[in-house]
């Protein structure tokens, strides 16, 4: 089944409302639909390099909107919607001590799901569901998500069709890697 919704997607990036299909997949990724929007990005911004900043603002706007439902989802819905979508997703189980936890990180834990390839929805759900401030979930989606579709934007607008097989295959490890030392320099900053 995600086989042919994946194929579906990488068909849909070479139609001409390939734009409308980003935003929506986009939209969607941020709160229940398993396939990110890279992979409608990569094959939009290769056949249309000129496009590349605003494909990646478009993905970023509506994945920013998507995880504000996702937002609304836990918060309004928890009990309903988002603990079975979270449960699908293998996240049951710790929810209650994640809950302890996650507001008082909640603007890293945003940022890492936002820009590496940790579900972003587990963490717009959690984000409504520990009722993060708003202003807060916001703001860090607009720039997680700006700086990991502007990036591979850039990098695809730079380098085009070499770069793909990279990011498909490196970027989310990268990504992760930085936010890794991002964290821990922080971190060490604090003990020292």
């Amino acid at each position: 089944m995600l086989r042919r919704l994946y194929d579906w997607t990488m068909a849909q990036a070479q139609g001409r409302n390939a734009l409308w299909v980003l935003a929506v997949v986009a939209f969607i990724e941020s709160s229940v639909f398993p396939i990110p929007p890279d992979v409608l990005m990569i094959p939009m911004i290769l056949a249309q390099p000129r496009r590349a900043w605003l494909i990646a603002g478009v993905a970023t706007l509506a994945s920013v909107l998507g995880g504000m439902l996702g937002y609304g989802i836990g918060y309004f819905f928890y009990e309903g919607i988002g603990q079975p979508i979270l449960e699908s997703l293998g996240k049951a189980d710790s929810m209650a001590a994640f809950n302890d936890k996650f507001n008082g990180v909640g603007f890293w834990a945003v940022l890492i799901a936002g820009i590496t390839p940790f579900p972003y929805k587990v963490i717009t759900i959690m984000s409504g569901w520990t009722a993060m401030p708003l202003g807060t979930f916001i703001v860090t989606s607009i720039v997680a998500r700006a700086f990991r579709f502007f990036v591979v934007a850039g990098l695809l607008r730079a380098f085009g069709a070499p770069i793909r097989e990279f990011i498909e295959r490196y970027l989310g490890l990268v990504f992760t890697a930085f936010m890794v030392l991002l964290v821990g320099g922080f971190v060490l900053l604090k003990y020292l």
